[in-house]
Order: C-alpha cells, then sequence, then structure tokens
C-alpha cells in the first residue's frame, strides 16, 4: 500500500511518517510528500497511491477541495483526513473521506485507518467523494493531452460553452473542461455572471459596457482578447452589479 503525506508542516509529515514506519505493517510505505492540496493532486496524478494522509487546513488549496478533485480522477486514491479539527468539527467531515485522524495522530489509530483503508474498492472511494460538499472550488482541474492542469480561480476571465464542453479563457490560455455552464454559475454565484446564456465572466474584470452600431451591448473584459456579446435577457442583470463594483 502507498501512502502519501500532505501537510504544510513539515513537522507533522515527518512525525505520520515515522508513525509509519513504526507500525512496520506489511506491504505499507510512505513514497511521497506533499505541502497542499494541489501538490497532492499532482504527486498522485505523476506517481499514483493507495492512501493519501490528507490535512484539511492548508494555505492555496484545502483537503475537502483536494479531496474533491481526487474523487474524479479515474483511480482515485483512498483518504484518511489528519487534522487538528475537534470531534465536533470533524462530525461534519466524517462521510467525506474513509477514516479521519485527529491531531496529534495515535499510532494504534493510524493503524486501524490504514487497515480500513486497504479494504476499500475503487467504487467505494469514488461514492465517498461524490458526498464532498466544500464551498467554491479555488481551483478549476482540466486535463490536457493526458495530463491535468489545475487551473486557479482568481487566473480565469471568463467561461464559454461550446457545444458539449465549457471553455476556460484564464490568463495563461485556454482549457476545455466537461462541466456544465449551470453547475459552474451556481457554484460560483456572485463571483462570476452570467452574460449571455453560453458565457460566464469573472465580475471583477468587466471594465466596461458598451453599446454597438446595432443596438446591441457588449462587454469589455480584462483577459479577454475581444469584446464579448451581452444578451438583452442578462443586460439588466449585469448593469447592475457594475454599478456595485
Amino acid at each position: 500500500m502507498r501512502i502519501l503525506i500532505v501537510d504544510d508542516e513539515p513537522l507533522a509529515r515527518a512525525r505520520l511518517r515515522t508513525l509509519v514506519a513504526e507500525l512496520g505493517m506489511a506491504g505499507v510505505e510512505v513514497v511521497g510528500e506533499a505541502v497542499d492540496g494541489v501538490d497532492a493532486i499532482l504527486a498522485h496524478e505523476s506517481a499514483p497511491v493507495d492512501v493519501i494522509l490528507l490535512d484539511i487546513a492548508m494555505p492555496r488549496m484545502d483537503g475537502l477541495e483536494a479531496a474533491r478533485h481526487l474523487a474524479a480522477l479515474e483511480n482515485p486514491p483512498a483518504v484518511v483526513f489528519c487534522t487538528a479539527f475537534d470531534e465536533h468539527a470533524l462530525a461534519a467531515f466524517e462521510a467525506h473521506a474513509v477514516d479521519y485522524l485527529v491531531k496529534p495522530v495515535a499510532r494504534e489509530r493510524l493503524r486501524i485507518a490504514l487497515e480500513r483503508a486497504r479494504k476499500f474498492t475503487v467504487d467505494q472511494v469514488r461514492r465517498i467523494g461524490d458526498e464532498v460538499k466544500t464551498q467554491s472550488r479555488s481551483h478549476i482541474c482540466a486535463r490536457i493531452r493526458g495530463s491535468l492542469r489545475l487551473v486557479p480561480v482568481g487566473e480565469i476571465a471568463y467561461f464559454l460553452a461550446e457545444d458539449k464542453y465549457v471553455v476556460v479563457h484564464h490568463d495563461a490560455g485556454e482549457v476545455l473542461i466537461e462541466e456544465s455552464l449551470k453547475t459552474l454559475e451556481e457554484e460560483f454565484r456572485g463571483r462570476f455572471v452570467r452574460i449571455h446564456r453560453n458565457c460566464l465572466v469573472a465580475v471583477d474584470r468587466i471594465t466596461a459596457l458598451e453599446r454597438t452600431s446595432d443596438g446591441g451591448t457588449h462587454a469589455l473584459v480584462r483577459g479577454a482578447a475581444l469584446p464579448l456579446e451581452v444578451s438583452r435577457r442578462c443586460l439588466p442583470a449585469v448593469r447592475e452589479l457594475i454599478k456595485h463594483l
């Protein structure tokens, strides 16, 4: 059983590595470490593991969001949360992982968690991942030529629906994702606004609205190569948002 340890604190990672070694479980080894959720996802993608010992409170991407992305992968790992939250807070996370451990982690409690993780099938791990509910994501996960790309939401100018895909236009280019515009609109409500039936724009990137010669309206969006059309139906809501920028 291959294990990845994810925690932004070096001492916490070192302690977990030591505990796993002290357990002396046959076929169990720590094969890597990561400092946050983004690194965890990329590490698993490049060298898949069976179990991830995952901290919750981390910078850049926390453990809950990382678990959500990991569960969507073709071969998701079993996730065991390791957290300093007290047991009352942990009740909210119980359904989101194979197990959870409270810091400081006890050696025998870790053994129980790893033995439990060993018994879980990929389908069981996926079902657990489907239950993960977090606040809106900090990153959008896309696959490019077989490799994962994590795009920070703060770098996205707009989402554009094209056929069965959504094109994510961001500061470093564009990627395709298989998510619906409606789902994205609901998740990022207040941060992105629908300006057309096929387009969501980052509110803080709209610099102006301009009338066109045919009576239509375009939005000038920082990061967009061309003005984007605003439909008559969406115009009142967009105008209202502009007033408060």
